[in-house]
């Protein structure tokens, strides 16, 4: 658990620019009163082809919001959060 509220899976060390460091997950969830929050590390923006065949669904930098789990390709999915670990811990 991160927090109250936040499931996180794994370990990730980064560090900014700046030298500001911190720990954080690989991969999380949480379940929100609007929607499920996936937090996805590493932004989204590098997986266009995962999120034009996702399904429905709306996004930030790195937290995919879903309202129900049947809007989404759940494969799709499982392939998403597999392929961001992979290169977070290439980093």
């Amino acid at each position: 658990m991160w927090g109250d509220s936040i499931v996180g899976f794994g370990d990730y060390r980064y560090k900014y620019a700046s030298g500001r460091e911190g720990d954080w997950f690989l991969s999380g969830f949480s379940p929100r009163k609007q929607s499920l929050t996936l937090y996805i590390m590493g932004y989204l923006e590098y997986y266009p082809e995962y999120l034009e065949r996702l399904g429905k669904f709306s996004h930030g930098k790195g937290c995919l919001y879903i309202n129900k789990l049947k809007d989404i390709d759940l494969k799709v999915l499982e392939d998403l959060i597999k392929t961001s670990i992979k290169r977070l811990k290439k980093e």
